[in-house]
């Protein structure tokens, strides 16, 4: 493996100055071949003739140029796709809001339609007063809005095997990063006043799975909330349209869709989801349960099997996503060489508690092969493991919480794949 040189912005600038005048990518492409660039010299149709009128797009969608960045799934993952997951784009996309539009689906027995006339909250069990809200009550409750990752606890979960998924899509595409707006749990189970006795809530949804959970009732008091809108508009039905439960940091299973009912109770239920399911087991058959947070984890997303290098050697940006279920991320870092040696990246902001954080390495390849990383680390100290580390502790048993170091081995072509290296 060769040593991976970097470059600087300022450097970038320099050697395309000394080549010449810095100019847009096709008239670089028109100067090498000799010739015009028709699209510099020629009127092209587009100035020729009026285009869409308001009136054609009520709602706006992305222009047909864009059509394959959409949500995929994979069909031999589940049995059936009314269970099943649909993956985010997160190749595709930039920033760190993810459009609604694209943000990943996970059913256990499919996306149902509720009108908001018909919608029902009931809070029950170990309260003062047993209440039944309307969809109209909780708009009137004073709001609170916050950006957070919504992610399955089994994403990357086909990796606990080795190199299964080849695009971070389907390796790490089971999340999405939103911005919330609802009524604070807290609010709402003040209303109903909770027991000395209350220490946990059950909470299930209208679907015909109900996929109940039991949440400690501290996490709820702390940042819990139940959302009618995300992204500024209603909730998509995928994503549990009119109102759903936010659990921020913690698993999406959580995440309860279509809020139907909170029960207090004095401990947790054990219901089919947090005892045949959501569990992790270990080598020796016993398996962890409660192990709701996500721990910190990042993917790069660029150069990736999705996503590969097309323009040759040169200036390169290598982007990814980082996020932490702890707190907010503090710093991540790339690596070329497969974890041999690492250059810190730069955050786009800084991080957000709960929520996604873009980070970007601008590089200059020089067309070697290169294995990529990248490691997150938290503002609790926590820094994301490699994949054998978490074997070492927890045997290949397991499905969910994998949030190991993830490698893209890219050839001299620029082509990516998915590896594992030890």
């Amino acid at each position: 493996m060769s040593k991976f040189a970097t470059t600087s912005r300022r450097g970038v600038l320099r050697a395309g100055l000394a080549a010449g005048a810095l100019l847009p990518a096709a008239s670089l492409s028109a100067r090498a071949q000799g010739g015009p660039d028709p699209l510099i010299t020629q009127v092209q149709d587009w100035a020729r003739y009026t285009g869409a009128g308001v009136d054609e797009t009520p709602y706006g969608l992305p222009i047909r140029f864009e059509s394959g960045v959409i949500r995929r799934n994979v069909p031999w993952l589940t049995a059936d796709p009314i269970s099943s997951i649909n993956f985010t784009p997160i190749h595709a996309l930039d920033g760190t809001i993810t459009p609604a539009g694209c943000a990943f689906e996970r059913h256990h027995s499919g996306a149902i339609e509720l009108a908001k006339p018909d919608y029902r909250l009931m809070i029950n069990g170990l309260v003062d007063s047993p209440l039944v809200f309307t969809y109209a009550d909780l708009e009137r409750f004073p709001r609170h809005s916050g950006v957070y990752f919504c992610e399955c606890a089994a994403n990357s979960g086909m990796e606990w095997a080795g190199a299964q998924l080849n695009g971070s899509q389907f390796t790490h595409g089971m999340i999405h990063n939103m911005e919330y707006v609802g009524v604070p749990l807290k609010t709402l189970l003040a209303e109903a006043g909770i027991r000395p006795e209350g220490k946990w809530l059950y909470v299930e949804g209208a679907d015909a799975s109900s996929n109940g959970r039991s949440i400690p009732l501290e996490k709820a008091l702390d940042d819990c909330m139940v959302a009618f809108k995300a992204n500024g508009e209603a909730l998509r039905m995928e994503h549990g349209y009119p109102a759903r439960l936010v659990v921020p940091g913690w698993e999406g299973n959580l995440w309860i869709k279509w809020l139907r009912r909170i029960e207090v109770t004095s401990g947790p239920v054990e219901s089919r989801e947090e005892t045949s399911k959501y569990t992790d087991t270990l080598d020796n058959g016993i398996s962890r349960k409660w192990t709701w947070v996500m721990d910190a984890k990042s993917v790069i997303t660029a150069p990736s099997p999705q996503v590969p290098v097309r323009h040759g050697k040169g200036p390169l940006v290598i982007t990814g996503l980082a996020w932490s279920g702890r707190g907010a991320i503090t710093r991540v870092d790339v690596s070329t060489d497969g974890g041999r040696n690492w250059r810190t990246a730069r955050l786009a902001a800084p991080g957000q508690r709960m929520a996604v954080t873009r980070f970007w390495l601008d590089y200059h390849w020089d067309g070697e092969e290169m294995l990529l990383q990248s490691r997150a680390m938290d503002e609790t100290g926590y820094v994301q493991p490699t994949k054998d580390a978490l074997r070492q502790i927890r045997g290949e048993n397991s499905v969910y919480h994998n949030n190991g170091i993830q490698t893209w081995w890219v050839r001299k072509d620029g082509s990516a794949e998915n590896v594992e290296i030890s």
